[in-house]
């Protein structure tokens, strides 16, 4: 039946069929109408909610907009009054200057007693070219037996590889502390040490320190599961054509890094093994939580960037009263050295009576009601830091750990092979444990690929009395 059909035309049954189809199309339009308009809602909704930043979300600092700084005023800038450089505490050589005659009337002044009036420091570095040395090993014929005989290699100039320790050394820092790819590590050697030294050699540099700095690594767990505290976070690396998660496992004096493919828990549990440490401090993702014995604490600056969004979206009622409350907790956190015991344990009880007060209140979005449930549901992991002097109030330590492996991540794209994944989280677990532990970092690798372990600082002896 056309469109065109006169209406006047049609039977009666006709008439009740064509009603039926236009009931039914009638009905179809109307359900994609009210499909469109809560979808059209929906999304007037979420042009409505404040964009998330590095200060109400986890979003990185690097996706944030900084604005622009003020205007650079005309004129030269003083500069500040008694800034000069120190001089150098221990100087390769001195070299002490008499004045031979006075620069005012030109008298002879040779004889004079003279003291030191200005000394300051001329630094310069020396050529940089490679030490080399070419080891030949003399040989003969034995009159006793007849045989051949050639000399003992000398101790540390075996043959093998002809780089030497401090030159592998400097290649890993180059290479995983300050993130500088093959090619250009390769023309670097070339250009500032005038040492020809292939891609695929440096490769081979960096493979032949794996066992080494997987030995260090071995010890810094050990040294951690030995603990009653542990810390974790991941970040994301690209290893072949991958996306696979950068774990570290810390606490105080000590860190321990995973490349896995995974983010799940089953990382932790390859990390941990039979091992469960008392206390935990992660952020509230899934696979970070349940492991502890005893109790977890969860990081206070994520939940304080969500109460910030809450308050943005415009929740007045729970949102502010909740980031007041959570930032009065870090405070105290932050003057534990200075209270007692039974001060803490007064502050814990008031802090836990203001959020059972807080929870009964009712949020004035959606925003503010899905950060109610996520208070509730973590609410015992607020605050156990505050009577535990162990545990820090966010994991902040975390992210300060995984900073540098954010930066290599961004300027070398990551790894072709998981071996290069795998050196690379040894060796950051070496270095990060001694910059804890106050050792240089190329001072720390070269520990490494001697076999030795990297010291603790001596403590600071207290006063008496």
């Amino acid at each position: 039946m056309t469109g065109e059909t006169d209406p006047s035309k049609l039977t009666e049954a006709q008439k009740d069929a064509l009603i039926r189809i236009l009931t039914a199309e009638l009905r179809s339009l109307s359900e994609r109408m009210k499909a469109l308009e809560t979808e059209n809602a929906a999304l007037r909704q979420r042009l409505n909610l404040p964009p998330k930043t590095p200060q109400n979300s986890s979003t990185p600092p690097a996706q944030g907009h900084k604005p622009s700084s003020a205007p650079h005023k005309s004129g030269r800038d003083k500069g500040h009054p008694g800034a000069a450089r120190a001089l150098h505490p221990n100087p390769t050589r001195q070299q002490a200057v008499t004045a031979l005659r006075c620069q005012h009337c030109q008298a002879d002044v040779s004889g004079q007693p003279q003291a030191v009036v200005h000394a300051y420091d001329r630094i310069e570095l020396p050529q940089i070219k490679p030490d080399v040395t070419r080891v030949m090993l003399h040989g003969g014929t034995c009159p006793c037996c007849a045989r051949r005989f050639k000399a003992a290699p000398p101790v540390g100039l075996q043959p093998g590889s002809p780089f030497g320790p401090n030159l592998r050394a400097f290649v890993v820092y180059l290479r995983f502390v300050q993130a500088i790819s093959f090619e250009r590590l390769a023309r670097l050697m070339s250009d500032l040490l005038g040492l020809e030294i292939s891609e695929g050699a440096l490769a081979n540099m960096l493979n032949d320190s794996g066992a080494a700095f997987a030995r260090q690594a071995g010890l810094i767990r050990q040294e951690l599961l030995s603990g009653t505290t542990l810390q974790s976070d991941e970040t994301s690396m690209r290893v072949g054509k991958c996306n696979w998660w950068n774990w570290v496992f810390h606490h105080d004096d000590s860190a321990y890094f995973m490349i896995r493919p995974s983010r799940g828990r089953q990382v932790v549990e390859e990390f941990l093994g039979d091992v469960r440490p008392d206390f935990w401090v992660s952020d509230r993702l899934a696979a970070q939580m349940g492991w502890a014995k005893r109790d977890q604490q969860v990081c206070l600056a994520h939940l304080l960037r969500d109460t910030q969004y809450a308050v943005d979206a415009g929740d007045t009622r729970f949102a502010p009263g909740l980031g007041k409350l959570l930032r009065q907790a870090v405070g105290i956190g932050q003057r534990r050295d200075q209270l007692a015991d039974a001060t803490l344990r007064s502050y814990a009880g008031k802090l836990e009576r203001s959020l059972n007060a807080l929870l009964r209140t009712m949020p004035a979005n959606q925003a503010g009601e899905k950060l109610q449930r996520v208070i509730k549901r973590f609410r015992r992991h607020l605050f156990v830091f505050v009577t535990n002097r162990a545990l820090p109030a966010t994991n902040n330590g975390s992210e300060r750990a995984l900073r540098p492996c954010v930066t290599f991540r961004k300027v070398t794209n990551c790894f072709r092979s998981q071996w290069g994944a795998d050196l690379y989280a040894n060796a950051r677990s070496v270095i990060e444990t001694a910059r804890r532990r106050t050792v240089g970092a190329f001072e720390a690798i070269r520990l490494a690929l001697n076999g030795q372990t990297i010291p603790r600082p001596e403590p600071i002896p207290q006063p008496s009395g």
